[in-house]
């Protein structure tokens, strides 16, 4: 690997990290959802027809430690477990309006807290790191989709 591209990886590292304790530092005070269960929340957030078995790959883990975690924000009333109207046999599973206000409340947190430190940036470097953030996900969207397309036909 190149001595510059090391240097690159370096500083994305470096602004993952700054970026990271911007975003943590937002949500303090606000109802304590542990990690886990947050990333529950907002896979099923981004697709209304996640099921257990889908929630389970999503996380990468065994359906009984998803069903553990629904148990859980179900328990809180965060998440509902009804059956699919497509196939009875399955359980879709649903956000509460609680959850949703939950989301709602910790995305504009974190869009406020990284809007506190973009102000601070010359309107040109802001515009600079739009562009290189849209090149960087282009790229790891389509190395995602090739190892995805790999596992699949191995």
């Amino acid at each position: 690997m190149d001595d510059r591209v090391t240097d690159v990886a370096a500083a994305v590292e470096s602004a993952v990290e700054s970026l990271v304790s911007v975003l943590d530092g937002s949500v303090a005070g606000s109802p304590t959802v542990p990690p886990a269960q947050l990333r529950v929340l907002t896979i099923v957030a981004g697709n209304r027809h996640t099921n257990m078995s889908r929630l389970a790959e999503a996380l990468e883990v065994v359906p009984s430690s998803a069903s553990r975690l629904c148990d859980r924000l179900e328990a809180t009333g965060m998440l509902r477990r009804v059956p699919d109207p497509r196939d009875r046999r399955e359980v879709r599973l649903l956000l509460t309006p609680a959850a949703r206000r939950l989301l709602d409340d910790l995305r504009r947190r974190r869009r406020a807290a990284l809007a506190q430190v973009l102000e601070r940036m010359p309107a040109d470097d802001r515009q600079g790191l739009v562009h290189a953030l849209e090149a960087f996900a282009a790229v790891a969207g389509a190395d995602r989709a090739d190892a995805d397309g790999d596992l699949r036909t191995a």
